[in-house]
């Protein structure tokens, strides 16, 4: 199969990037953006003007439009509720329960649970592989003793 992009200056045969190739230089803007840039010119001020005048008239697409780019949607909040300590591995079933109770009980959303379920998830992974090193360091200093 040929690549399209196999031949260019930041490629090797295969179409590969090159080792050493630093990439697009810093600040450099995608080709979209730089023509938007051009057709908006100098009118870009004045267009936004027009839309916040607009949205003080009371043009609900322009309030929404400047209310996006003014305060945009959050993508992630804080969330706060109890969770039981996790010393051990085992105890991050005790948390898992303590975050289907937290969605269940509506204190927080499907989606935050999902996300704190995935911390745990991790943490717990931590915590068995710190507790299985030190009963391998335990086994072998076990096993040298003899």
């Amino acid at each position: 199969m040929k690549r399209n992009n196999a031949g260019n200056t930041y490629t090797d045969a295969s179409g590969k990037f090159a080792p050493g190739n630093p990439g697009r230089p810093k600040g450099a803007r995608h080709k979209v953006t730089r023509a938007v840039e051009a057709i908006l010119g100098n009118d870009a001020e004045a267009l936004t003007r027009k839309a916040v005048e607009k949205a003080l008239e009371g043009d609900a697409t322009a309030l929404r439009l400047c209310l996006e780019r003014i305060a945009p949607i959050r993508k992630d909040s804080p969330v706060s509720f109890d969770l039981p300590p996790m010393d051990t591995a085992r105890d991050a079933a005790a948390a898992a329960q303590a975050v289907l109770r937290g969605v269940s009980e509506g204190e927080i959303t499907p989606l935050e649970g999902a996300s704190v379920m995935a911390l745990i998830e991790g943490y717990r992974k931590t915590l068995e592989t710190t507790e299985l090193e030190a009963r391998i360091v335990a086994l072998e200093e076990q096993n040298g003793a003899r």
